[in-house]
Parts: structure tokens; sequence; C-alpha cells
């Protein structure tokens, strides 16, 4: 039986009854044949803010290109996208998180208002990704989710440097290491063109996961924004996305624990970013699919570090690219046994099919062999305790020490831990606390790479540890603690703790503890009242009304209806309305 490839758009383009939408659809020049084609979606995240997702205006008209040479008619439309970069530090970086869910809300209402047979989202920057994916996994239309790619590194006195060296030198401006003019010239070469973050950072980590989870072509995601072979592969996804709509294949059936399981073992693999753990936890909530805390740990317990990437690496995303990309180590990782190769891709082939003609750059020393791994398991690592008894992440990238102990400094919010940083008060050896940063007392769980950049770039990341009911940025390096649940606005332990207090952190034992009984955590917490809402109308207002728990992904939920009282029956109705 044929595949319907118009099933949805008929109801918008077909019929007598219809002439008035095709009429406005003509005012902007579409035309009778095209409107009898299936119309595919194309969810754009471009935006002028940021250079990771400033070319995806160029990439979208390849795309177009290829889906009407296919027999499509593409119909283009646009979403927000905040970026973390430039926003990070400032009350901006709120707005970060929040918008996944908006992103995610307006391409699922796009595609149902305009009843697309098909959708392609281009995706850049961090919160783009995860979102598109949301909103496609919601859909289950057949759908292409395309990274954009990463930024090339820029050059710094014969040094790769990528945005994360610019946070650290801000770092080594506060402790007198580095002149203003030196913080000049490394700012007006460490970012030389489009493209999201260079490192394993967020958008990198995520694009890779997505790319595991079966939802994008193999092999796109890695090539660099501003690579020539990037305006060929957009041509060819948007002919991919007719053949997927011809064999009618949808996200759900692609996607299944397995795959969330290959996602994860890639994620730890290549030491990338703690958020890979909030969006994973948030599509498999999207599909039902049980996924928890202590799957990221078994699953990384089990995985090889193998990549040498940014930010606790050496080599920066272009370079996995030039090395075999993520063929070569989908290749390495089923020698190993650490992922199922019979998990399937969007072009309809198995991993193990995928991954059989991967080449590897003679030389290369970006993906490790098995045998020489840089840590014999991943960098994904949960840790739980009296201060985190719904968990929290850590990430090892294979230079973190695995113990701290030590005194807490406490911070009821980033600035004020910053201040502290950038005046040297920060004392080695100490545990920095920065609480109501969570999903809903920031609201937003705002990243900290400010502090732990700074931090590190005073030379104190050996020596000091931070942890946050907040996030961290995939370009953080250093014993840092995120996504600590229950966060302090909602009364977890963290609101608790008073500077002072020693705090350990057992990354072997998988312990985050604080030196205090129950009882004396429950007597601190007696009569706990958070902070007033930082606001209390708006988007924000909204987002923390809705929000559930790191430890859940962060999602949004609409309020659950409250049981209410049996209605009397209709007889007892009738006998009561009598006089």
């Amino acid at each position: 039986m044929s595949q319907d490839t118009r099933r949805n758009s008929r109801a918008i383009t077909e019929g007598f009854e219809r002439a008035p939408a095709r009429a406005m659809l003509k005012a902007i020049g579409f035309t009778d044949e095209d409107l009898s084609k299936p119309l595919i979606g194309v969810a754009n995240t471009w935006t002028e803010t940021m250079p990771c997702n400033f070319h995806l205006r160029r990439l979208a008209e390849k795309v177009k290109e290829g889906i009407r040479a296919a027999g499509g008619t593409p119909m283009e439309f646009n979403t927000i996208s905040v970026s973390d970069g430039v926003t990070m530090g400032t009350e901006g970086m709120r707005a970060s998180l929040v918008s996944r869910e908006v992103i995610a809300d307006s391409i699922e209402l796009m595609c149902r208002g305009h009843m697309f047979d098909a959708v392609v989202t281009l995706v850049g920057c961090d919160k783009t990704i995860p979102a598109a994916a949301m909103a496609v996994l919601r859909l289950n239309l057949p759908s292409l989710i395309l990274y954009g790619g990463s930024i090339a590194p820029g050059c710094y006195k014969g040094k790769d440097v990528t945005v994360q060296d610019m946070f650290e030198a801000v770092g080594a401006v506060a402790a007198g290491k580095m002149s203003l003019e030196a913080l000049a010239e490394i700012e007006n070469v460490a970012c030389p063109g489009a493209g999201a973050c260079g490192g394993q950072y967020t958008a990198n980590t995520m694009a890779l996961a997505i790319e595991m989870l079966g939802l994008a072509p193999v092999g796109y995601a890695t090539i660099p924004a501003e690579d020539a072979r990037k305006d060929a592969a957009s041509v060819a996804a948007g002919r991919l996305i007719m053949d997927v709509l011809q064999r009618g294949t949808c996200p759900r059936d692609v996607v299944t624990r397995a795959s969330f399981d290959n996602a994860i073992a890639a994620v730890a693999a290549t030491g990338g970013s703690t958020n890979a753990v909030l969006h994973l936890l948030a599509l498999a909530g999207e599909m039902g699919v049980p996924l928890a805390l202590k799957d990221f740990d078994e699953v990384s317990r089990r995985t090889p570090l193998l990549a040498d990437l940014k930010p606790g690496g050496r080599f920066a995303a272009v370079d996995m690219d030039r090395a075999g990309g993520v063929p070569l180590l989908v290749r390495r990782l089923m020698a190993g046994g650490f992922m199922d190769g019979s998990a399937r891709t969007i072009e309809g082939r198995t991993w193990a099919e995928s991954s059989a003609s991967a080449t590897e750059q003679a030389g290369q020393q970006v993906i490790r062999p098995l045998s020489e791994p840089i840590r014999s398991t991943g960098g994904l690592v949960i840790l739980h305790g009296n201060l985190a008894p719904e968990g929290c992440v850590v990430k090892m990238s294979g230079h973190e020490r695995g113990h701290h102990r030590g005194p807490a400094w406490v911070f009821d919010r980033e600035e004020d831990a910053f201040a502290a940083v950038k005046e040297r008060r920060i004392q080695p050896g100490s545990v920095v606390v920065i609480r109501y940063e969570g999903p809903r007392g920031g609201p937003g769980m705002r990243e900290m790479l400010g502090v732990t950049a700074a931090l590190v770039g005073q030379g104190l990341g050996d020596s000091v540890a931070l942890l946050t009911d907040g996030r961290f940025s995939g370009a953080t390096r250093g014993l840092m603690v995120g996504h600590v649940a229950p966060e302090a606005a909602v009364g977890g332990p963290i609101a608790a703790v008073r500077t002072g207090d020693i705090i350990t952190i057992d990354v072997e034992a998988r312990q985050l503890s604080v030196e205090l009984s129950a009882e004396q955590i429950a007597e601190r917490l007696r009569g706990f009242q958070p902070p007033p809402p930082r606001y209390t109308s708006g988007v924000f207002a909204k987002y923390a009304a809705l929000v559930s728990s790191a430890s859940e992904g962060a999602i949004t939920r609409p309020p659950q209806p409250q049981a209410s009282p049996k209605a009397p029956s209709a007889e007892r109705r009738q006998v009561a309305a009598v006089p």
C-alpha cells in the first residue's frame, strides 16, 4: 500500500472550500503546482544575535533546493534562539533554558497549525537542538534535525583558541596574570566566523546525541559551519526528507531505549556537556521512555573516554570531523561492545551499517584507540548524598581530581559568586556553593561558565570545587557539580548549607555530602521560606510555575487537575431542587 505523502496538507490545499487558503498562499508566490505537492515545513532558528545560528539562512536555502528537486514544496518559518555565550553571567542567561520550551512549542504549533506533511529543523546554539527534538518527537511527522556545525577555532600566538579561552582569560585578567591588551587580542580572534562554540561543549554534544538517536543524517553534524561540504550536504538533506516521507518513517519508528543508551555512551566517550543529561531526560519524557539519572551513570561507568576534545582535552570539534567523525567514534564503541549497532538511523540503516565505511585520518590523535583510552570510564558521573537526594551531575574529562573536601562559601546568586572570585576572596580548598539558580528558583537554571572559567583563569581550577542547583556550560572544566536536586527554591538540602560547613565530593563513591546530620539539616530547614520570586508575571513566572526538577529534565508540565468531590446523582439533584 503506497504512502500518502500529502496526508496532512490535503486539508489545507484541496477542495473548493480551501480556495481562500490557496489565494493567500498564491499571494506570496506559491503556484497550483506547488500546492499539489507535499508541504514540508522548514523550521529555522536563524538569528543575528550570535554566530552559532547566523548562517542558517544560507543552509535553509540549500535544504529547500533539495526538497524542490525531490518533489516537495518547502515552507520556511522561523523561531527564536537565545545565545548562551552572549548572555552568560547576566540576567539574560535566565532565558536560555526557558527558550527550549518556547522553541519546542513554536515548532509544534506551526506544524500542527499549517498541517505540514514533514518537517526539517535547522538548529545551532545549545537549546535549539533539544528543542527541535522535543518538537519532532511530539509531532511524530517524518522529520530531520540539521545542526549548523561548529565554528572554526581562532588562532592566538600559534595556538587554537575558542570562546572557552575567552572566558578563562577574563579570570586571568582579574588575577593580574594577563593584560587588558592581551585580552583584547584574544577577543578579536577567538570566534573567527559563523558556527557554534568550537569544543565538545553543549551544542556539539547535543548534535552528537541527536545523531545517535537517529534523528539526523549520519555525518552531517560534524561538518563545520563554513566548510564547503555543508551546502552540498544540506541539499542532500532536502532530498533525504522526501525519501523519509515516502517511506513514512517517523521519529518514534527510529528512537528506542537502545538509541538513548547509545546517545549517552557517545556523550560519555567524548567528554560531552552535562547539559546532555538534562536534555536527554527531557526527550525521554516526551516519548514516555523510562530514563533516570542512574542510567547515565551506569552507561558512563562502562564506556571509556576516547575523544580528546576541549574543554578538558586538546582538540576542537573541527578536529573530530577531520579525524573520522561520528562514524569512526561509533565503530570504536561498537568494537568494544559499548553501543548497540542494531539501532537505526533516519536513513533506514543500522548503526553497524552506517559506521562500516568510516575512514580514519592517518596519525589522528583525537579519537583514541580502545587500547589507549583517556579514562577507562566515561565523562558523565552522577552523585547522590545528603546534599543531593535526587542526584546531581559531574563531568570528568580525564584531568579532574576525584575527591575534594573543604569549607563552603555560599552565594544565593551567580553575580555574588562572580564578584567574590573577581575580588580574589575565594581561597584554595574552598567549595563555592551557588544556589537559588535552579529551574524554578532562577528561574531558568543559569549556566555558571563565568564563575568556573574565572576560577580556572586565576589558577584555582585544581584547588577549588563548585556546586550549584544551576547548570554548567559545556565549556566548563574543573571539579564542578551541577543540577543539584532538589533545588534550593523548593527546600532542597542545599538551602540549609552555611558558609564554613564542610562539604565532601567523592567521585569514586558517587557521593556529595555536607558534614551535618539529618537532624541538623531538618532543623535548619524548619519553617523554610524561599526568597520572593524574581519574576511574578510573564514568561519567567509561567515557567517557574510549571517546571519540574532537574532530575526529570526540567520539563514543563501543565497543572494536573485535582479530583473533584463525587457529583450527586441526577435523582439526588432533582430531590434537592424540590422546595
